[in-house]
């Protein structure tokens, strides 16, 4: 099997609104700089991918005038997913692995500011129980809290100091949305409050994948793709356990995350009550370092802020401040799907 890596990462600065871009104008400059760290240009892209929502744009086929800022002509290879950017990663690594491309870009994007994203996400839920009773989003998370609570793994001070760590850990990250320390706020669904929700915002990212020579030769320490899986949990709510993630726990095996220790976790975890769930399903303590980006509480464009922890864990490896880091998507209710990669730096000469 072919070793494939990640080479480039690249993301806007995540804005609460930008009423004046398009999905277009706020994508390119991130396109740009992606390629620019790499001395490519895109016409020797192999391979072009990307991740989106029409329900969140409102439109059909939106993802296609997006591709205005890519430059589709002459002609490129390109596909798209309706998911979270992770998706449309996991794709062009498929991709690269057969041997059908040396590279690849995958870039995604979201704007929540224009409609109300807690109502939009609600077509994700299945359509003859759920969809019909319009549970929203936090709603929802505050059902799977509140299971995390009557079963003794968590409590509100607890989740407040989750959402302390990971925005104050963003004070550093120049592309939050949210950065240092803030108040929890009112409580918006028990038991959840304002501070254990994520931020509605617009972003965009974008990573550059390269296999085996061709990604040495494009970055000095790669980010080696050692495994990536994943895994789906049944569509009814009804019929899980929201405090455990199996889907997660199973990607996580596949992927080889448990075969040895990793330093750093991002985790896509919305709010404070998924990460820990997903950390008791990752198996992950104390002695990795989780979110150190601020992760989804910090900034969560939709549709791109699983991309985006792929992409925070490739650039630890590439800062030579991680050696095997475990990145982590989300998408659906609830955690209902989930991705996990394993990534490697070279060892350190001398």
């Amino acid at each position: 099997m072919r070793d494939v890596a990640i080479v480039a990462f690249s993301q806007t600065d995540h804005r609460r609104s930008t009423e004046e871009l398009s999905e277009v104008e706020m994508l390119m400059p991130v396109l740009h700089e992606v390629l620019e760290q790499t001395g490519l240009r895109t016409g020797d892209i192999g391979f072009t991918c990307s991740g989106s929502s029409d329900y969140l744009a409102g439109r059909a086929f939106s993802f296609t005038m997006a591709l205005d800022g890519v430059g589709a002509w002459p002609p490129i290879s390109e596909s798209h997913v309706e998911m979270d950017g992770a998706w449309a990663l996991y794709e062009a690594w498929v991709k690269l692995l057969t041997g059908e491309a040396d590279t690849a870009l995958v870039y995604s994007y979201g704007k929540s500011s224009p409609g109300p994203v807690r109502d939009v996400l609600t077509r994700q839920l299945d359509p003859y129980y759920l969809a019909p009773l319009w549970p929203d989003s936090v709603a929802l998370a505050a059902l799977q809290a509140q299971a995390l609570i009557d079963a003794g793994e968590a409590d509100e001070p607890a989740l407040a100091a989750i959402a302390a760590r990971s925005r104050s850990d963003a004070a550093g990250n120049p592309h939050a949305q949210l950065r240092g320390p803030r108040d929890q706020g009112e409580y918006l669904v028990r038991p959840l409050r304002t501070g254990d929700c994520p931020p509605i915002g617009d972003g965009a990212a974008a990573v550059v994948l390269a296999a085996g020579d061709k990604a040495r030769e494009l970055c000095e320490r790669p980010a080696w793709i050692r495994g990536m899986d994943h895994r789906i949990e049944a569509h009814s709510l009804g019929v899980r356990d929201l405090t455990d993630s199996p889907s997660t726990r199973l990607a996580a095996e596949r992927a080889g995350a448990f075969e040895r220790p990793v330093d750093t976790a991002e985790l896509h975890a919305p709010f404070t009550s998924q990460e820990v769930v997903l950390r008791k399903a990752l198996d992950l303590d104390e002695r990795v370092r989780v979110n150190p980006s601020g992760g989804a509480l910090a900034a969560n464009p939709v549709m791109a802020a699983g991309l985006i922890r792929l992409g925070e864990a490739a650039a630890a490896v590439h800062r030579g401040e991680s050696e095997r880091a475990l990145a982590h998507a989300t998408s659906g209710p609830c955690l209902q799907q989930n991705l996990v990669a394993v990534l490697e730096g070279e060892p350190h000469v001398g």
